[in-house]
């Protein structure tokens, strides 16, 4: 009873990479050669018997097409190709992080000129900036004061940077993001 447990609730591994060989379902296949070239419709087992004769293996390349697309190549030069190009892919891929910079309603303009100092270098680095204003206590009453931070904020950003989110309120603070051109 025990052993019928273990073995029910045992996960199946998904096959790893493309069908090779014998593994192949299909009865016939359209095969392109070693050397690019394409061989026509062939049977599995004609296939087959072409690649063992040039000593390499017969790769399913396009499983989902009718008939399915091999070809006569290495398995394991095929499996480093593949890494090779994802591991280049994943290496041209751009990662945008979101800087915060928080300030007051009534932040004093040398501190102001610093954080839009560092906004513009996130900017141009490629970085997306989400401006915060907190407002606390009876600062809450002169909401016009962080709406006017916040237009200057977008005026002093406009040359390296665009409006994603424009500014708007949550609870006690206004919340801002500014995306680089």
């Amino acid at each position: 009873m025990s052993n019928y447990k273990n073995n029910y609730f045992q996960r199946r591994s998904k096959p790893q990479g493309p069908r090779v060989n014998e593994k192949i379902r299909a009865l016939d296949v359209q095969v392109i050669g070693s050397d690019g070239n394409n061989l026509g419709v062939l049977t599995l087992k004609k296939a087959i018997e072409i690649a063992k004769d040039e000593s390499l293996d017969l790769i399913e390349i396009s499983p989902n097409t009718n008939p399915p697309v091999c070809k006569i190549m290495d398995i394991g030069k095929y499996k480093y190709d593949l890494q090779k190009k994802a591991s280049l892919a994943k290496k041209k891929q751009k990662v945008v992080s979101l800087k915060e910079l928080k300030m007051r309603p009534g932040t004093e303009i040398h501190d102001y000129n610093f954080k839009l100092k560092n906004a513009k270098k996130f900017l141009v680095k490629g970085d997306k900036v989400k401006f915060t204003v907190k407002f606390k206590g009876r600062e809450m009453q002169h909401i016009q004061l962080g709406k006017d931070l916040m237009n200057r904020i977008i005026e002093d950003t406009k040359e390296v940077g665009k409006i994603e989110t424009h500014p708007k309120f949550e609870g006690r603070q206004m919340i801002m993001v500014i995306q680089p051109i």
